[in-house]
């Protein structure tokens, strides 16, 4: 009987901190997660994203391991670094000093590609 009241105690206790954790998550501070719109280009040493209309240019994280993939499925390896047009969801953050991006003010993390296509647009070139 004894250690079954335990086991009641650390599942409620389990519980208790589950909750607490997922209430920190939905705080505001995290980041908010948008859709971009613009051209991507991939070659060795450069992945950039420059919104359509825009002239700055962000690094490319790829954090759902998607967008190289489709743009090299959908570029010829002899053509890396063309630009394609990519509907994408995720957040800009700042760049991490020391990291690839270092380059650029702010870093945009890729988390779902929604659309990825080498026709361009004509009011995003």
């Amino acid at each position: 009987m004894r250690l079954s009241g335990i086991y009641i105690v650390l599942v409620l206790l389990l519980m208790i901190g589950m909750m607490a954790c997922k209430h920190k998550t939905d705080k505001a501070g995290a980041p908010r997660t948008e859709v971009f719109k613009g051209l991507y280009s991939f070659a060795p040493g450069a992945k950039t994203f420059q919104p359509c209309g825009l002239q700055t240019e962000y690094w490319v994280a790829d954090s759902c391991a998607q967008l190289e993939l489709k743009y090299s499925q959908t570029i010829p390896f002899e053509q890396k670094a063309r630009p394609v047009y990519i509907e994408v969801a995720g957040e800009k953050i700042k760049s991490a000093a020391g990291s690839n991006g270092a380059a650029y003010d702010s870093t945009l993390v890729v988390r779902k590609v929604i659309k990825l296509t080498k026709d361009i647009p004509a009011g995003c070139k």
